[in-house]
């Protein structure tokens, strides 16, 4: 039978953690007990629960896992709220995958990347993450630069510090806006910190995080000598029907969801400007 992508299927929440005091991923399998669908990274999926509401999220688990999907949500709207207060076992619906994702098996095969993400922002970066990793000898070095506004903000803190940092070929560079005592790492915000950091200008780089984050950390990398095409982002945040049919994100010849989510920042360059 042919998956489609407008029709929910039914699934259940196997697992859900507590990663930051306001957001947590949940661990998602079909009826059957296997994985919903195959995606690629950077793709989005939609949750729902008839009666509450629908919200599309990054899909933040690698393609290479077999046995399901996740998604590391924060908790932020009515939606988001009622997942927060669901148990484990409880149903929901799903539907995707959408968006194209990022060139993992393209452009980015034999090329250095460094990862930026800030908050919220690692969870779309956390699949590229674990794909490169999964097929590390694809890639040359990879640098992951995160930050958030304290220690207990750093979204999958234990695998980032008991895994990325424990492999070679790797670095992980984390940092948060204020000093805290049980810190002892890099303390700033995460465009001041990619400059200090003063990586080579050959790299192709992956960035999402707030707003703010992005637009001055791209105005950093463009000091350094980066070129606009070499930076790729995602903005799945302006999908809505995730199908080209609602015309939410539409802007200019593009449709977000169908041409999108990620994007190189030379491609943003052609829209409009209020985009």
């Amino acid at each position: 039978m042919r998956h489609d992508p407008l029709i929910p299927v039914i699934a259940v929440v196997t697992k859900i953690r507590v990663d930051t005091p306001d957001v947590k991923t949940f661990r998602v399998v079909g009826l059957d007990g296997k994985k919903p669908f195959e995606h690629i990274p950077g793709q989005c999926a939609m949750l729902s629960m008839p009666g509450v509401g629908e919200a599309l999220f990054s899909i933040t688990s690698s393609p290479t896992q077999e046995d399901y999907i996740e998604f590391s949500i924060k908790k932020c709207g009515c939606v988001t709220e009622w997942l927060h207060a669901m148990e484990e076992g409880k149903q929901v619906t799903i539907r995707g995958p959408y968006g194209n994702g990022f060139p993992v098996d393209t452009a980015f095969v034999g090329k250095d990347l460094l990862f930026i993400g800030g908050g919220i922002g690692l969870a779309p970066l956390h699949s590229v993450i674990n794909y490169c990793r999964h097929y590390r000898d694809r890639y040359g070095k990879i640098d992951i630069v995160y930050g958030a506004r304290s220690k207990a903000d750093l979204v999958d803190f234990e695998e980032i510090i008991d895994q990325w940092c424990q492999e070679d070929g790797i670095s992980v560079h984390l940092t948060i806006d204020n000093a805290q005592p049980e810190w002892d790492g890099h303390v700033g915000f995460v465009p001041n910190y990619v400059q200090e950091l003063g990586f080579d200008t050959s790299k192709t780089v992956v960035m999402c995080g707030p707003p703010v984050m992005i637009k001055f950390t791209l105005a950093g990398l463009m000091d350094m000598g980066f070129a606009r095409e070499q930076v790729y982002t995602t903005m799945e945040l302006r999908m809505k029907c995730a199908l080209g049919k609602c015309g939410r994100c539409n802007i200019g010849d593009k449709y977000v969801c169908k041409d999108g989510p990620v994007f190189r920042f030379d491609q943003l360059d052609e829209l409009p400007d209020e985009y």
